[in-house]
């Protein structure tokens, strides 16, 4: 799968629609970035149970605030409809596909029992 163009219109609904969501934050200045495209952009052609997004940072500056993106690329990572992973940096092809392993692997009960337990004791404190 190719990957798609994420807007504030369009973000909740593919969070809410898929299963798996890798989205690469960057901007067409940055070099880094520019290196980091065609490894994401090959990688999502071998998974295509999972979305690949995109947001550029420059024409999207407010989906970019709402994330916290401080320096790109940042690779932001959703599971179920719950927010997993968050790194900056643009990662190496292996790298990007063991993440992804990583991440088709996690118990996600496990992940949502954690979740819970930590608002229980947030209420509690």
């Amino acid at each position: 799968m190719a990957t798609v163009d994420l807007n504030l219109e369009t973000l909740q609904s593919t969070i809410d629609e898929n299963d798996i969501v890798l989205i690469d934050f960057w901007a067409e200045w940055c070099g880094p970035c520019r290196a980091f495209a065609p490894t994401y952009e090959k990688v999502s052609e071998e998974y295509p149970n999972i979305l690949f997004a995109k947001v550029d940072t420059e024409a999207h500056q407010q989906l970019a605030a709402q994330f916290q993106i401080r320096s790109i690329p940042t690779l932001v990572v959703f599971r179920d409809q719950i927010s997993i992973f968050s790194q900056p940096g643009a990662l190496p092809e292996e790298g990007l596909r063991d993440l992804i392993g990583q991440i088709e692997a996690l118990d996600m009960d496990g992940v949502r029992a954690e979740i819970a337990e930590q608002e229980t004791a947030d209420a509690t404190a």
